[in-house]
């Protein structure tokens, strides 16, 4: 029954007293700002200055940071190339030297297949030469063994 009362006294109609409740809206206004909003306002502020468009104070660290990152990674393609340059380069020096020794063996068997060859030719014509005398020495003594008979 309490708060039928309440309900008898509450008033669709502004009358006066709604001037008084803008005034006392205005003066928290007021004093929220002086007390509350002013110092939240003026840490922002002051923190938006610092950090700025660049960054604030983390803005240099991080250029310094990105420059270093690219030169690390400047520096790396740098000294892959001349890795890969270096294995290159012994690559073709080890390619020429084998080169050089399988011309070098190469001539090395022609020079003895040659010199076996004139070997085996000489050989050969000492034993024509064997061979025809010992079938003149045959064919004397078949002449001889053919007049006696």
């Amino acid at each position: 029954m309490h708060l039928l009362a309440f309900a008898e006294s509450i008033q669709l109609f502004p009358d006066g007293t709604i001037f008084i409740h803008i005034a006392l809206i205005l003066i928290m206004i007021w004093v929220l700002n002086r007390t509350l909003f002013k110092p939240i306002n003026r840490v922002l502020a002051t923190r938006d200055k610092f950090k700025g468009v660049e960054g604030g104070e983390a803005g240099p660290i991080l250029r310094d940071a990105a420059e270093k990152e690219s030169r690390y990674t400047r520096e790396l393609l740098e000294t892959r190339s001349k890795g890969y340059e270096l294995i290159e380069k012994e690559q073709k020096e080890a390619a020429a030297d084998r080169e050089e020794k399988i011309n070098r063996v190469k001539a090395e068997v022609a020079e003895k297949f040659d010199a076996g060859k004139a070997e085996v030719e000489k050989q050969a014509a000492e034993t024509r030469k064997t061979l025809a005398a010992d079938a003149e020495k045959i064919a004397d003594t078949i002449a001889a063994n053919i007049l006696k008979a």
